[in-house]
């Protein structure tokens, strides 16, 4: 049985994009898409996630102000949603930089690990709200046809719960 980390890990693993949410000094919100850097081994996740970033950004000053971010991560074609709330922080290690690079990056960073912009942001997992269903259509639409007939919501065969991870 996967444990609360495992699944979340599954869940994000193969979603390359999330939209990664700050808050200003005003109390607004304001959300970008970032990569996440590859999960190695969804077994030993243990609710740290890294993105890279330039250390003189919007986002990174917005972090320094209010370290509560959320990731909104979706896959439509698989039908898998996940919201995760989280505390980020700035990171300057060359080492994992390193750990974490890939030669994609170049899209973003020309200079790769010379640039003396590159950071890393870190997000530590608080909680994770998840939606897991089913992609099969007939399944979607024998729920649909269910609804209509009896008057009743759709209750849509999946998993949707919170996550509560201890850090």
């Amino acid at each position: 049985m996967q444990t609360d980390y495992e699944k979340l890990a599954s869940m994000i693993n193969d979603i390359q994009f999330t939209m990664m949410t700050t808050t200003d000094s005003q109390g607004r919100m304001h959300s970008r898409p970032m990569a996440t850097m590859k999960l190695e081994n969804e077994s030993d996740f243990q609710g740290v996630l890294w993105f890279f970033t330039r250390k003189d950004s919007i986002k990174v000053h917005e972090i320094e102000e209010e370290t509560e971010v959320n990731l909104a991560y979706a896959d439509p074609t698989s039908q898998r949603y996940i919201s995760i709330a989280g505390f980020a922080s700035v990171e300057l290690d060359k080492e994992k930089m390193k750990e974490l690079w890939t030669p994609t990056l170049k899209a973003w960073f020309p200079e790769g690990l010379e640039d003396p912009e590159l950071g890393l942001i870190r997000v530590n997992v608080d909680s994770a709200e998840i939606w897991d269903s089913p992609p099969s259509t007939v399944v979607k639409l024998a729920g649909m046809a269910q609804a209509m007939l009896t008057g009743k919501p759709y209750e849509k065969a999946g998993d949707h719960r919170f996550i509560h991870l201890k850090q």
